[in-house]
């Protein structure tokens, strides 16, 4: 048989060139034939395209004393819905990442929506590089959080536009894919199959576990069994699982048979961008807060799984302290509530402000005295309370309303470094109120140097990205 035939039948099945290259030298291996010079470079192209489903009926064996060159870095794809520069957490900690990525010498393209997540008026550029990476922002993708149809909607088009761009993506290497939306995963098993690519599955909630929690469908019923079904294809599927905390492992546990290839990886704090700024040195406090006031503050999504109401109503039985202000700062569909006890019950020590952008979190975060941060009573290990970390990088205390034992609980009662009382109390929230407000200057500064210490021992931005990124990069 003569080399231009044992070429012709080995392109027709492979559907790439670098699939079609595999073949032939293996055919030739098999036959004892040598392609000369070439030889070393199809044994470097074997290796390197491990994820290529081929299946060789002989080992490949290449000589001890033969150096093969190594092969150059393929392209890493982000499916997402939020990006940076929307405020949306889930953005933010897949920009650090993909920066990081590409920093390491990777192809990173990202593939979100053109629109803002929360506020979706706001259009973000459609093709831009931050940082090295390669965003691709998709329309028709994003149509607010006011409707669970129109946010399927939106998810549905995400995917599709994602399944298809995907199928053009030169030298795919592998898929990182997080939960949001819940589509997303689904472009990622599609993807993979096709182009028989490995996925890194970051999980940061569950769904249709959070629905059920709070009260949105019933366990059992047709839209929770399929999403389950979907679950377990993708916690199949992937090669690679991030859990952000070990209850949230232990759900995912429960849906499919994955410790052998899941780690836990917190999110991390953003300290290289966080700092704390003192009250005196502080614009945003002076523009924002009066010098005598005692700030406890709200900054972040505002869902149903991170409720406040208890704080609101304990709010409202501290009026008399003129001294003590509440402040929420973001958005979401949970900031309704504090946005109708400032209109409905003339609260005076209630203030409601919009997300602040990611470059003046230092200082807003910064103008609190005390940060407040909830868990609801039934998302232990379904959600996870990302912004702690951002309030302990700037070192101020935590005030935690959430069940107990859950992620946030073991950090503030294993660093002391605030309260934890549960929801519901507004008798008890009251009373550590005053006694917070009580507490003395140099006591709440211990607390949060504290705070500032335990994230860089366990959260610090370097230590937690760039293990992830190993992860990513290890597959």
């Amino acid at each position: 048989m003569s080399i231009r035939k044992i070429k012709r039948q080995a392109v027709r099945p492979a559907g790439s060139w670098d699939a079609a290259r595999i073949v032939i030298f293996s055919t030739f291996c098999r036959l004892g034939l040598s392609v000369g010079p070439r030889t070393a470079d199809l044994r470097s192209l074997s290796h390197s395209c491990s994820g290529l489903r081929i299946q060789h009926q002989d080992p490949l064996v290449v000589p001890a004393a033969m150096s093969t060159p190594k092969a150059k870095r393929g392209t890493i794809l982000i499916l997402t819905q939020v990006y940076v520069p929307d405020p949306a957490a889930v953005g933010q900690y897949m920009h650090d990442a993909a920066a990081e990525l590409a920093r390491r010498g990777n192809r990173v393209i990202v593939y979100a929506a053109s629109r803002g997540y929360d506020d979706p008026t706001i259009v973000f550029p459609a093709r831009e590089v931050r940082d090295g990476v390669e965003i691709r922002r998709l329309p028709f993708s994003s149509f607010g959080k006011t409707s669970i149809p129109l946010r399927i909607l939106g998810g549905v088009l995400l995917m599709v536009q994602q399944i298809v761009r995907a199928m053009f993506v030169g030298r795919l290497d592998r898929i990182v894919v997080s939960t949001s939306p819940p589509m997303c995963p689904i472009a990622a098993i599609v993807v993979s199959l096709l182009r028989f690519k490995p996925i890194i599955y970051w999980v940061m909630d569950l769904n249709p576990d959070q629905i059920i929690a709070l009260g949105k469908v019933k366990n059992g019923s047709v839209p929770v069994r399929t999403m389950n079904w979907l679950n377990r294809r993708i916690l199949g599927r992937a090669r690679r699982i991030v859990a952000l905390d070990r209850f949230m492992l232990e759900r995912l546990q429960m849906k499919c048979d994955i410790a052998d290839k899941t780690v836990i990886i917190p999110p991390w704090a953003h300290d290289d961008h966080i700092e704390m700024i003192e009250h005196a040195d502080n614009p945003w406090r002076t523009e924002h807060i009066a010098e005598e006031k005692f700030v406890v503050m709200y900054s972040g999504n505002h869902g149903f799984s991170t409720p406040v109401q208890s704080v609101l109503d304990a709010a409202m039985l501290l009026q008399g302290d003129t001294g003590m202000e509440f402040m929420f700062i973001g958005g979401g569909v949970g900031k309704q509530l504090v946005n109708d006890a400032i209109e409905s019950q003339s609260s005076t020590n209630v203030r409601s402000l919009p997300y602040q952008p990611f470059e003046i979190l230092r200082y807003s975060l910064s103008a609190a005295d005390v940060h407040l941060v909830t868990v609801g009573d039934n998302v232990v290990g379904i959600v996870h309370p990302c912004k702690i970390y951002g309030a302990m990088a700037v070192g101020r205390p935590i005030l935690l309303l959430a069940p107990d034992p859950c992620h946030a609980s073991d950090v503030v009662r294993d660093n002391n470094i605030g309260w934890h009382i549960p929801h519901g109390d507004v008798e008890a929230l009251k009373r550590v109120l005053e006694e917070i407000r009580a507490t003395p200057p140099d006591v709440l500064r211990e607390m949060g140097e504290r705070a500032q210490d335990t994230i860089r021992r366990e959260f610090s931005k370097a230590a937690l990205c760039g293990r992830f990124c190993d992860e990513v990069e290890l597959l």
